[in-house]
């Protein structure tokens, strides 16, 4: 028989670079790390974070998610657009996957549109 791998075992660590948008103060990362800390669902319940989940902020505006449970990078992304939503800016960044565990906050590139219109 094979083994039977444990998904309590998995650990998981995501990376939401939004380094760019605070360096212009436009984005607050100390106000979306207590977002996520009140909107991440863990079983089913807010505020259920524990040891199951940590947030931590480093000095050069990155969010780090560790989960060691099974967690969702798609959930990630969700919370991010929908606190992109609420403070209005969704309209000028965008949540971009860089790598398998990193998410990227970034404007969008408004003057390769204006030119492809001109173009027209």
């Amino acid at each position: 028989m094979a083994p039977v791998k444990s998904a309590a075992n998995k650990k998981s660590k995501f990376v939401i670079d939004c380094s760019g948008p605070a360096n212009d103060k436009i984005f607050d990362a100390a106000a979306f790390e207590k977002y996520l800390h009140d909107r991440i669902k863990v079983e089913g319940r807010t505020n259920n974070l524990g040891e199951a989940v940590t947030i931590t902020r480093t000095g050069d505006n990155k969010i780090v998610v560790v989960a060691t449970i099974a967690f969702s990078k798609r959930y990630l992304k969700y919370l991010t657009k929908k606190f992109l939503k609420k403070n209005q800016i969704r309209d000028w960044l965008r949540v971009i996957a860089t790598d398998k565990q990193t998410f990227e906050l970034r404007y969008f590139n408004i003057a390769n549109d204006e030119a492809e219109e001109d173009e027209e």
